[in-house]
């Protein structure tokens, strides 16, 4: 089974419905904080959020690929990307419930001969 993809939006009204608050607000403090978390890795700090994990940007080096159509090489250029990885607890939690979420059920018996 494939996992849902979430939307900002769905964020955003499941905060409004645990917490009261209106749909607008809690737009707005979503928002203002994706743009602070954003600005912050843009400047290279690492972020650290307790029980949920950590954000870091790392910059991967260059190097040469190639073209596959005509095996030309060509010069990847070195770039920043960010990088999460989950705090202890949430890899529990997820460990926990993500696989009986999105496990496979088991094939029906074969029809016996």
């Amino acid at each position: 089974m494939a996992a849902a993809t979430i939307t900002k939006h769905q964020i955003v009204a499941d905060v409004s419905a645990r917490t009261g608050l209106p749909q607008q607000r809690v737009m707005e403090v979503v928002q203002q904080t994706f743009d602070c978390l954003s600005d912050l890795l843009a400047q290279g700090n690492r972020i650290e959020i307790r029980n949920f994990g950590v954000f870091d940007v790392r910059v991967k080096r260059a190097r040469i690929g190639r073209v596959l159509a005509t095996m030309q090489p060509i010069e990847i250029p070195a770039r920043a990307v960010v990088r999460f990885k989950p705090g202890k607890e949430m890899r529990q939690l997820v460990a926990e419930k993500a696989t009986a979420v999105l496990s496979v059920p088991p094939p029906p018996p074969a029809p016996a001969q």
